[in-house]
């Protein structure tokens, strides 16, 4: 059932769709407003049902000689003194760090260079409108093309502009309570292979994580709630957090010299996305645009990889779009529902804002880390979700 298909975004949900949508048989675009592919971005991972998905794209072994070497979590004080350690092989790739941890831009790069062979990819351009006439989309983009789709995929991140075109103040976002930033700063000798975590009074954190490009990622979070942070210039962000940070302790100071250079500073308030449907008409959602679920929910990949080999699945299965929006959507919405599941009490857990509450984590960390309750402390990063049955789809056509 090959369809004509513009997919928006050329990150990791948008590359993966369009493997799988070109692999079955379909023509595919993917446009893409930044100027050229964007490497870049912090650590993710991925687990479970997403393993199965690159898999069978034949991928899975090579995102694995890209990870970032990254052996377990270990959280510390004020002195760098470790408080608890979750060694990913101790915990069969359950823990915090899972078996497969890889940079956001390497992973997206491996995927996009496997679908360019099948895809077309238009950089440096956007939707600007979009008109359902029924028996196809007409799309309007800001170079001036229009053209017409049998379905529109809109593959993009939280904050959207192309999901306001056809699903105006539909998203009703469940706000988490922390502000994060995500960088990467120049790596120091004492750097190893463990992501530290060091929590500060007043909610905040500072964490450090290894990669395999001579540098180290760094993450400072704040936990307050939303007041619109996510929209400020940036170095209205850089100043907001200088302010808050410069006396947090440990290396705080490092990570804060490091921002002030770093070429890949990322800011957001974290919010989930959640939207009462995914299609209207020829118009489809995927990734985060339909389901941010959060850092917090430790899914985010697996759910894009995941949705993406569904989408491609569905559509391709039916003649009628619509049909294959609403089958897919009924696929991933438990996956989806479990993994933004995540506790409103959670980031207070995590960032704990006054001294005996960083006492009580570290106790409670310092237990669980013991032999006898790691792998129950290490399932708790690892719930099996209630994935689709991937085995009633097909491979890639040959």
């Amino acid at each position: 059932m090959a369809h004509r298909i513009l997919v928006t975004g050329a990150s990791v949900a948008g590359s993966t769709l369009a493997w799988w949508l070109a692999h079955l048989g379909n023509e595919v675009t993917v446009v893409e407003r930044a100027p050229e592919f964007r490497d870049g971005g912090q650590n993710i991972d991925v687990r479970g049902v997403g393993r199965e998905v690159l898999r069978r794209m034949g991928l899975d072994e090579r995102a694995l000689e890209q990870g970032t070497g990254e052996t377990g979590t270990a959280w510390v004080d004020g002195d760098g003194r470790v408080v608890a350690r979750f060694m990913t092989d101790e915990l069969g790739g359950d823990g915090p760090t899972a078996e497969m941890e890889i940079l956001r831009g390497d992973l997206a790069r491996l995927l996009y260079e496997a679908a360019r062979d099948t895809a077309n990819f238009r950089f440096g351009d956007r939707v600007e409108h979009i008109q359902d006439e029924g028996d196809a989309a007409a799309v309007t983009f800001a170079s001036g093309l229009t053209e017409r789709y049998d379905a529109v995929v809109i593959a993009e991140g939280v904050g959207s502009t192309t999901r306001e075109l056809t699903f105006p103040g539909e998203n009703e976002p469940r706000w988490m309570g922390l502000t994060i930033a995500y960088f990467t700063i120049p790596r120091v000798a004492d750097d190893d292979r463990l992501w530290r975590w060091y929590n500060a009074t007043g909610g905040r954190s500072v964490s450090l994580r290894p990669d395999r490009k001579g540098t180290t990622r760094a993450m400072i979070s704040v936990r307050q709630p939303p007041a619109g942070e996510q929209d400020w210039d940036v170095d209205r962000q850089k100043a907001f957090l200088r302010e808050r940070f410069v006396d947090a302790g440990w290396q705080a100071r490092r990570v804060l010299a490091g921002m002030d250079s770093t070429e890949d500073f990322y800011f957001d308030v974290l919010r989930q996305v959640r939207m009462p449907r995914w299609s209207k008409g020829r118009v489809g959602l995927m990734g985060d645009a339909a389901w941010c679920a959060t850092p917090l929910a430790g899914i985010g990949t697996t759910l894009a990889i995941t949705g993406a080999f569904i989408l491609a699945q569905e559509l391709s299965r039916t003649r009628d779009v619509r049909a294959g929006f609403a089958a897919y959507e009924r696929a991933m919405r438990p996956m989806v529902e479990q993994g933004q599941g995540v506790p409103k009490i959670a980031p207070k857990l995590a960032n704990p804002k006054t001294r005996l509450g960083i006492r009580l984590l570290h106790g409670a960390l310092r237990i669980a880390s013991t032999r006898f309750v790691r792998r129950v402390f290490g399932k708790l990063f690892s719930r099996p979700p209630r994935a689709p049955d991937l085995s009633t789809y097909d491979g890639p056509k040959t």
